[in-house]
């Protein structure tokens, strides 16, 4: 049986998911619209590493380990920062626009040292600035979203991951071109100009829209809420999940791009096509399957979802060139994005409204003792055993995330 949603079933979903938001009113779609616009974007920037990685890798005479560093160093960057950021998106709720806004210029910057070519170290900070500009868009936009939109968070992320996963697709297909056209140095420095005028587009279409009179709590009384979020059961169980999830997306997003071209010899165009394959279903997928987590619960959804992507990162491991593994990597696109979007709405449901942001973060940096060291040791075993290691790595991750939440009892849905 196929796991792609059939054709009505996602017409029927879209058309209910439309009369939703034609009763939102004006000002919260334009909201949804302008921070889905900014995070087609952000993720335009993101997916610009992994397709760019073997390359760099290349370039620079990396080893696998080096490659893992790199790939730690982002995740670092994202994890420091994560909790001061969504701090900061609580604590400045009405200089949202401008913390946005930061977050694309700073990747800009990030690319723009790529492409100096300054050698291992050069690169090592610019993926740790990858990771801050990633920090500051996510906690601030989903608890913005997820504020906004309290009845329907998990469906309004999905729409906001939807237009991340459009970019996370076609994004490989165009840069795949562009760095086979050009020189992979120079297709990373001049993103400094897009970073810059997005930035400023983002910054303008926001203006305004956090300067109304909310009341923003004390720093005591948020300090408060998050100590309590630590001695919260559930949200520290959650949180673990959430990290064992992120562990084994960033092994498949650091080592199967680098598989594809130095073991079974894939051009960047190619790469990019299958970079494509591994988000595309998304666009599909992630509006239904947020709204059934919203209506059904988010247990039915996030469990067996997991176990099934655990199942199929393993398959990567084993899986022949090119029709069984362009299949394997199709249907993990079903899952790949969406469920991180479900997971944000699962942090949202316990979290307090004062600290909707900072809940987000908070959820990184106790997952980031594991997250970090994951890459690396995962390229050690790609440098001893070969590639089919980390898969089986990544694969373990997310079933162990699955384990995580089968004691709990999270959001069940409608009643």
């Amino acid at each position: 049986m196929s796991v792609t949603p059939s054709p009505s079933f996602i017409r029927s979903n879209l058309q209910r998911f439309a009369a939703e938001a034609r009763d939102l009113g004006r000002e919260r779609r334009r909201l949804l619209g302008i921070v889905t616009g900014g995070h087609i974007v952000i993720h335009w920037f993101q997916q610009l590493f992994p397709m760019a990685l073997p390359f760099i890798a290349s370039g620079l005479g990396l080893s696998g380990v080096q490659v893992g560093l790199l790939a730690a160093a982002r995740q670092f960057g994202q994890g420091t920062l994560n909790l001061p950021a969504g701090m900061l998106g609580d604590a400045l709720y009405r200089h949202r626009d401008v913390i946005l806004a930061s977050s694309l210029v700073m990747m800009g910057v990030a690319y723009l040292l790529f492409g100096s070519r300054g050698g291992f170290w050069a690169a090592f900070a610019a993926s740790v600035l990858i990771g801050f500009g990633t920090a500051l868009w996510h906690p601030t936009a989903a608890a913005t979203l997820t504020s906004k939109f309290p009845q329907r968070r998990a469906t309004a992320m999905a729409v906001h991951g939807t237009g991340a996963t459009l970019s996370d697709s076609l994004s490989p297909v165009a840069q795949g071109a562009l760095v086979a056209a050009l020189a992979w140095d120079a297709v990373l420095w001049w993103h400094i100009v897009p970073g810059v005028i997005f930035g400023f587009l983002v910054f303008r279409g926001l203006l305004g829209t956090f300067r109304q009179d909310v009341r923003v709590p004390s720093r005591t009384t948020r300090f408060r809420e998050i100590l309590a979020l630590l001695r919260h059961g559930s949200f520290v169980a959650i949180s673990a999940s959430r990290g064992l999830l992120t562990m084994g997306r960033v092994v498949i997003l650091t080592f199967l791009p680098v598989y594809l071209v130095t073991e079974l010899h894939f051009t960047a165009e190619a790469l990019g096509v299958y970079l494509f394959l591994l988000h595309v279903v998304g666009i599909f997928s992630q509006t239904p399957l947020g709204y059934m987590s919203d209506r059904y619960g988010r247990k039915p959804v996030l469990v067996p979802s997991m176990v099934v992507l655990g199942v199929l990162y393993m398959l990567l491991a084993v899986a022949p060139p090119v029709t069984a593994l362009t299949l394997v990597i199709i249907v993990i696109g079903t899952f790949f994005y969406t469920l991180m979007n479900v997971m944000t709405a699962v942090i949202s449901d316990v979290s307090g409204a004062n600290v909707q942001a900072s809940s987000q973060g908070l959820t990184t940096v106790i997952a980031q003792v594991a997250v970090l060291p994951t890459p690396i040791i995962a390229g050690y075993l790609v440098d001893h055993y070969g590639y089919g290691s980390a898969f089986v790595l990544a694969g373990v991750c997310v079933l162990l995330s699955a384990a995580c939440l089968m004691p709990l009892k999270l959001y069940a849905g409608e009643k």
